[in-house]
């Protein structure tokens, strides 16, 4: 696997060399444009307005419009040498509690191995952050883009998790039809939280899977092969208008799989749990 990045984390005097790795892979299946009598893909062309040519990357250069049509221009080198400073540095500025940080302001996550000169102050950091339950919150610039990271461990290896900036949040103000504060029926409250207690388990991520993926592999074979690929039979939602009614059917549907797994340890201990958070015991 290529890195992507290689400096430095530092917290204190501290440095730990490393490299960095993306953590996931995009696999979605690509489908690109085509035009559909000829089928042949779409080309997109840099041009400029003024002397409709096309233009070469050599002649692009990234600029800011502060007034309509007015531009302020910036060569690659320049905004090289802005974000030289912190580009080779995961600098950490404080460290928090991991149950502190809101998974709204993740992005996205990169693993960090450790360069040769560098495995013992990685080791130590890992142990640290695994003793301790911290999240080293820092600074990093990757490919010339400032953000803010959550440095944590993950399976024994030290991740690095962009995170957005409080500024880069929308104001709740702007969401439209948000409901007014208001009381709760006891009754679907209460039947609410049994729904949520039954439908509560571990996470286990091998075990969602991507559904539309493996319908489009499939309606590829099938074209390929020159089948018809039929239609996806609907999924039939009963029509529930009353919110007890949907509540209730809601519990009594899920009540055969209670029953089939009352036998199992695993059901037994989630259940004990789940009631001692509801009784704050």
């Amino acid at each position: 696997m290529q890195a992507i990045w290689k400096g430095a984390v530092s917290f204190g005097l501290v440095h730990v060399p490393v490299k960095m790795y993306p953590a996931t892979e995009d696999r979605d299946i690509p489908l690109r444009m085509l035009h559909r009598e000829y089928k042949e893909p779409i080309q997109y062309r840099r041009t400029c307005p003024k002397c409709e040519q096309e233009v070469p990357w050599s002649d692009i250069v990234k600029g800011y419009e502060y007034e309509k049509g007015h531009f302020v221009t910036f060569e690659q080198e320049e905004l090289e040498q802005l974000a030289a400073e912190t580009s080779h540095e995961i600098r950490i500025l404080n460290f928090v509690d991991m149950t502190e940080i809101d998974p709204i302001y993740y992005q996205r996550t990169f693993y960090l191995s450790p360069e040769e000169t560098g495995e013992h102050a990685y080791r130590l950091l890992v142990r640290a952050l695994e003793a301790t339950r911290k999240i080293g919150v820092a600074q990093v610039t990757i490919r010339q883009k400032s953000s803010l990271a959550a440095v944590r461990v993950v399976d024994g290896v030290l991740s690095l998790v962009t995170m957005f900036y409080a500024e880069e949040f929308r104001d709740r103000s702007q969401i439209p039809n948000l409901p007014e504060e208001a009381k709760v029926d006891r009754r679907e409250l209460d039947m609410a939280k049994m729904l949520i207690d039954q439908l509560t388990g571990n996470f286990e991520p091998e075990k969602y899977r991507d559904e539309y993926k493996e319908r489009l592999t499939k309606a590829i074979e099938d074209k390929i092969e020159g089948r018809d690929i039929g239609t996806v039979p609907e999924v039939n939602t009963p029509n529930v208008l009353d919110l007890m009614d949907a509540l209730q059917a809601s519990l009594k549907l899920l009540k055969p799989l209670e029953e089939t797994g009352k036998g199992d340890k695993a059901y037994k201990r989630r259940r004990a749990k789940n009631q001692k958070n509801r009784t704050g015991a």
